[in-house]
């Protein structure tokens, strides 16, 4: 094999690896956020035990790891330890779950127990991950282009990330599930694994060196050398790691909004961000081939960076958001739009960051430096030292600029401020590496660069509240900028109110109208409401999953057997802009003393909390929103029916608009599998079709008709008659003649249903190919030519039940 088929082996084997990585990095975030939570804190706690331990491996391992062993069999045993531990977490995550359920909670002691959780299960695999380059470092080094060759390497192996992030996001993940995915990940582990013991067989490149690169070798071996990093260069790395992964952040929030947050639309994001990163690490190493002083070309590629992020500023904020696309045109060709999309506004920056990387280790990896260096353990002339060195700087900045982007800059000064510290901390790092020992001329270029800098961070375009308020049809919506009366951006996502001429109030979230105070929605959000605390014996307590505008919060409250009410809300700013702008609508439920107000994700709450309730209503975000899908699995629905008191019920929202029916009938198929008793009630207005409210109870249902209208005439229950009243609904004939059918008569409608479960996620999937589709009414029909009227459903007189009979039948069609 000549030298050059086995480098290409070689680089076949750490792209593959790489694919494997970010497999794993998917699977294994989804798995423990549904343990752990996906609030802003346990995702900050999963992306530091990550990297960190990336950072642990690169450091340590050329201490750990002997330079005697062949580094291509340690790179084994690396791939190895990292399928093991994927198989291990996969088997042993019910029993993570268990423990966490048992220990975990809130304040200092809850975090504590989530950092346990995820150090345990990230630390070893992502070890190994962190100590695969520079482990390798020692084989490239042998080679008389080591420092380039080490750039392309790491090139493929961010290559072959991308290669794991869409085949994951695409297809493993869409069509199997995260067990799967796990298993496909590890059978790439062993084969790279096998593959790399096979090449120890074959002469490597230290055995194909000319006679010039081995005596420059021996000479260099005569006097032996440091190879410490500059502390410079360790700064100037990991404030663009910082850059690079505070952009990720930012850009991301910004796309997701442009594009809607579905899973397709993070795996493009993620995928276009790590194709530059590839691009720029192989150009990388191809300059350093090239350069004699390659930091020079790092510097640079930081101060470029400056300007490639104010390009990314400008084309998110001002230019794709009202860049008008078809709807029409199919999910497939809108993918393909949004790729191309990804790739003009945010490719540039990626390619520099990872050129800087690539130069990086050139700077400190000078050609033939060790050829002939005698076995031991690692030292400062070791190879593997100083690439571990760089590697760990620049994670230690990622780290540092994902969690302090996400956890605060962006809630604490918005969107463009930090674009413009991102710009700052580049502009230091181009400068940092450059002017210590640097001319006159390159000095002045320096301070030339400095003031273009400074121009061009004060043009930095702030966050649209036209692109928070309407996302993808932001373009739809110019000229009614000055509709929109908040815009807030918050840890989990940017908010908007808006107020309509005729005064119709708008809750915007993930780029969509969410609420609002239009008859259609009013309709919607009290009927969920009053369904929740009508339909139990007696609802003293009631759990309200998602604040929204504090609609259905508010009408649950005003019921007279509600003693307490607890809502909980994952971004902050939601239940302060329903206080705000909402409370003539949700009857100030957020300053009614029996309401409490938890921030925190649902699913982690019901994880840790001991609490049980009478009923428990749940308003969650569209489903194709990433994350949103945990809110509807099977596994959610069996816990949230385990905190539910004898005679409870539980209440869910599913909309027919922007959905498909393989969504519907996931949705429905597993509610009605934990609720067997289930029933639909259908919200229609002026002829059309929404969407609908599902109820669960914990037995079989009774409603007795004239018991619920007795009630409404007392005065106690007069606020509950009055917030009815004002949806057109009078009485509990005309609360319940929305009834759309129940479980038992749907089994051959749902018969196909995929069931959403926390392994497969199954329905974000379904509903992230269904943004664009407006079936709502077919939808609907669908579901009604399965309802017959439950004679053992309803109690009461016969002419209540005669007249309720006629209203539904007549609504049939």
């Amino acid at each position: 094999m000549g030298l050059t088929s086995f480098s290409g082996a070689v680089w076949l084997l750490f792209a593959a690896s790489g694919a494997a990585a970010l497999i794993y990095e998917i699977v294994w975030q989804q798995l423990l956020q549904l343990v752990i939570g996906s609030s802003t804190v346990s995702l900050g706690v999963l992306l530091a035990m990550f990297m960190g331990g990336m950072c642990l491996g690169s450091l340590s391992a050329p201490r750990l790891i002997s330079s005697r062993f062949h580094p291509l069999r340690v790179f084994a045993v690396l791939e190895l330890s990292i399928g093991a531990c994927g198989l291990a977490l996969v088997a042993a995550m019910p029993l993570v779950e268990r423990f966490y359920a048992a220990w975990g909670g809130e304040g200092g002691a809850g975090l504590a127990v989530r950092a346990l959780v995820a150090a345990a299960c990230l630390l070893p695999p992502t070890f190994a991950m962190g100590a695969t380059l520079p482990v390798i470092s020692r084989w490239v080094d042998a080679s008389a282009d080591g420092s380039a060759r080490l750039g392309f390497l790491y090139a493929g192996n961010v290559f072959g990330a991308v290669v794991g992030c869409l085949g994951a996001g695409f297809f493993l993940l869409r069509v199997y599930d995260m067990n799967i995915a796990t298993y496909v990940a590890v059978a790439i582990n062993v084969s790279v694994a096998v593959g790399a013991v096979s090449l120890t067989r074959v002469p490597g490149p230290e055995s194909r060196l000319s006679a010039g690169a081995l005596a420059e070798a021996a000479a260099l071996a005569t006097r032996p050398q440091s190879l410490a990093p500059d502390l410079n260069l360790l700064i100037s790395i990991a404030l663009s790691g910082f850059c690079a992964l505070a952009a990720e952040v930012v850009w991301t929030r910004m796309l997701s909004l442009i594009f809607s947050a579905t899973v397709y639309t993070f795996s493009i994001i993620l995928a276009v961000f790590l194709i530059g990163l590839s691009l720029g690490s192989a150009l990388g190493g191809a300059v350093s081939r090239r350069m004699a002083r390659p930091q020079l070309a790092l510097g640079w590629c930081q101060w470029l960076s400056v300007g490639a992020m104010f390009w990314s500023a400008e084309m998110l904020a001002r230019t794709l958001p009202f860049w008008p696309v078809d709807a029409s045109a199919g999910v497939t060709a809108n993918f393909g739009i949004d790729l191309i999309r990804t790739l003009l506004a945010i490719l540039p920056a990626p390619i520099l960051w990872g050129a800087s990387f690539s130069l990086a280790l050139a700077t400190v990896s000078p050609p033939s430096r060790s050829a002939l260096r005698r076995p031991g353990n690692a030292d400062e002339s070791d190879p593997a030292f100083a690439v571990g060195r760089v590697y760990a700087a620049n994670t230690i900045g990622a780290i540092g600029g994902a969690l302090s982007a996400s956890l605060a800059l962006v809630s604490w000064i918005g969107t463009g401020h930090t674009e413009q510290v991102m710009m700052a901390a580049a502009a230091l790092s181009g400068t940092v590496v450059l002017w210590p020992r640097s001319g006159a001329m390159t000095k002045a270029a320096v301070a030339g660069a400095s003031l273009v800098t400074m121009i061009l961070v004060a043009g930095v375009p702030p966050l649209p509240g036209l692109l928070v308020a309407y996302g993808r049809h932001a373009a739809a919506w110019v000229g009614y900028g000055d509709n929109i009366i908040y815009v807030g951006e918050g840890l989990h996502a940017s908010i908007a109110v808006s107020r309509a001429s005729e005064g119709v109030l708008n809750y915007h979230n993930a780029g969509k109208i969410q609420a609002s105070s239009e008859p259609s929605d009013m309709r919607l959000q009290r009927m969920l409401g009053h369904l929740t605390t009508l339909l139990p014996q007696r609802a003293k307590s009631v759990l309200v999953i998602g604040c929204g505008a504090g609609v259905t919060a508010g009408a649950v409250s005003v019921n007279p057997d509600v003693e307490r009410v607890t809502i909980v809300e994952i971004e902050p700013l939601v239940p302060k802009a329903a206080a705000t702008y909402f409370s003539g609508v949700n009857h100030d439920v957020l300053r009614n003393p029996k309401v409490h107000v938890v921030v925190d994700d649902a699913r982690h709450f019901l994880m840790t909390t001991h609490e049980t309730f009478d009923a428990i209503t749940s308003d969650p975000l569209d489903p194709w929103v990433k994350g949103a899908a945990t809110l509807y699995t099977k596994e959610l629905f069996d816990r949230a029916r385990a905190h539910l008191n004898p005679g409870g019920v539980m209440t869910l929202f599913v909309q027919l608009y922007e959905s498909s029916s393989d969504a519907v009938k996931s949705e429905v198929a597993t509610f009605f599998n934990t609720f067997p008793d289930g029933l639909i009630f259908g919200n229609t207005f002026d002829g059309s079709a929404f969407d609908t409210v599902l109820v669960g109870p914990v037995a079989a249902l009774a409603i007795d008709l004239e018991e619920i209208d007795r009630a409404l005439v007392t005065p106690a229950f007069a606020p509950v008659s009055r917030s009815l009243g004002e949806i057109g609904m009078y009485s509990a004939h005309d609360l319940f003649a929305n009834y759309a059918g129940r479980a038992r008569e749907l089994t051959g409608w749902t018969a196909d249903a995929q069931i959403n479960r926390d392994r497969n996620l199954r329905l974000q999937f379904l509903a992230g190919l269904s943004t664009n589709l407006h079936d709502g009414d077919r939808i609907y029909h669908e579901i009604l030519r399965y309802r017959t009227f439950p004679d053992d459903l309803f109690v009461g007189s016969s002419t209540s039940l005669w007249g309720l009979r006629q209203a539904i039948e007549g609504a049939r069609e």
